[in-house]
């Protein structure tokens, strides 16, 4: 199989993959407060135009499929970091890469209000920003000269960033903010940027 062939039918996964997590959110968010549970696998697949056996090869769970959007942003972290400018100073280019990640297109906030509201959900959306982690300390080494198996910098940073993150959505969701998401995520990310990563020789 050429490249493009194995491209092709990378995207056509991702679409299918899309395609059933927005309906799987979309249908939870429709049957209220306790949507997770009244969701059936059934309809989930039928809403996004699949078989049932093809939704059980995308996902295990309804909550991760109603997670997925969040999973996949996690997984992208790094490489969004890694397309900064290389003369960027980190604290910039990771708020610049955070909020064009996160919030492009701005989160949908009936189904980030479900996801935190719902512990199995909140749960599942954890394990998504999570996922962010590796590859974003990965990034953050390589950009700043540190070694992701030896120094705490990256790892400690990334974690940073991703609990940043999921505490900005949640202020986001209070009644009476009228802020972007945009807004909150860089004050949010600027409370964990500030520090620089450790200078000079180490002794080992």
């Amino acid at each position: 199989m050429n490249d493009d062939a194995m491209d092709l039918r990378a995207r056509n996964r991702q679409a299918t993959r899309e395609a059933i997590g927005h309906a799987a959110l979309r249908l939870a968010i429709e049957q209220g407060p306790h949507g997770l549970a009244l969701v059936r696998v059934q309809d989930i697949a039928t809403a996004a135009g699949v078989s049932s056996r093809t939704y059980n090869n995308y996902f295990s769970s309804r909550a991760e499929a109603i997670c997925a959007f969040q999973a996949d942003q996690s997984r992208r972290a790094g490489q969004a970091l890694r397309s900064r400018p290389a003369d960027e100073p980190l604290h910039e280019a990771v708020t610049a890469a955070m909020i064009e990640l996160y919030t492009d297109p701005e989160p949908d906030k009936a189904g980030l209000r479900m996801i935190m509201q719902t512990p199995e959900l909140e749960g599942e959306a954890l394990k998504a920003f999570t996922m962010a982690e590796g590859p974003l300390a990965e990034a953050i080494a390589a950009r700043t000269g540190t070694d992701p198996g030896r120094d705490l910098f990256p790892a400690v940073k990334a974690a940073a960033v991703a609990g940043a993150i999921r505490v900005a959505g949640r202020h986001w969701l209070e009644p009476g903010n009228t802020e972007s998401f945009a807004t909150m995520l860089r004050s949010a990310l600027s409370c964990v940027l500030l520090a620089e990563p450790p200078e000079g020789p180490r002794d080992r």
